[in-house]
């Protein structure tokens, strides 16, 4: 994939990542349909504090972004380096099948669903079976950042330090984006997730034959 478009897309896809995960976090009241690391610590203080549902809720999530990205394995496969069009448009379907469930007054699966179209979304560029760019979470990120800004202030290029700002910028951005949607629309703001991983799975389309 053209490297520019690869990039647009990480930042795009770290964008929607935030707006989703802010949309599920406000439905859930506190709980993340994107940032697993947040539902772990959820997990070990509820169990200690026998709060049952929560840590049922939060253990599905985990699960269920855990089977997302098995199954955007398993559809990415066959594809290889031109793997990134096919998961976007499986995300979009996850989430169409998520904005559904709302529709149907179904909140909770609908965000459990969610989860698994974000653990999906982790593997658009993933090569050898690794993930080549975390999407939905920003410590790994926020690590490399730091490194490259030591190392820029000591000689060396500021170039590599503007990749990881865009994407912390982004899932910010996106995490207001989607508070705003769901004050507006509640969870049927996640149709507009829907049509921006359709326009996104284009692009890369677009990408793949520059």
């Amino acid at each position: 994939m053209n490297a520019r478009v690869a990039q647009l897309l990480a930042v795009s896809l770290s964008t929607l990542a935030g707006f989703v995960d802010a949309q599920g976090y406000l439905a859930l009241g506190g709980l993340f349909v994107a940032f697993m690391s947040g539902n772990s610590t959820v997990l070990g203080v509820a169990v200690v504090e026998g709060a049952n549902g929560r840590v049922a809720l939060s253990a599905a999530l985990v699960a269920a972004f855990v089977v997302g990205v098995m199954i955007g394995t398993w559809v990415g496969r066959p594809f290889h380096d031109r793997r990134a069009p096919v998961v976007l448009l499986l995300m979009g379907a996850l989430l169409a099948v998520a904005a559904g469930l709302y529709r149907l007054g179904f909140a909770v699966p609908c965000c459990v669903m969610v989860s698994v179209a974000l653990g999906a979304e982790n593997t658009v560029f993933q090569r050898d079976g690794v993930p080549g760019i975390g999407l939905t979470y920003m410590t790994g990120t926020l690590v490399r950042l730091g490194q490259r800004i030591a190392e820029a202030l000591t000689g060396g290029p500021w170039g590599p330090v503007l990749p990881d700002t865009l994407l912390w910028v982004g899932m910010a951005a996106g995490a207001g984006l989607g508070t705003w949607a769901y004050q507006e629309l509640g969870l049927d703001g996640l149709w507009i997730a829907v049509a921006a991983s359709v326009a996104m799975a284009a692009t890369a389309r677009l990408g793949l034959r520059a």
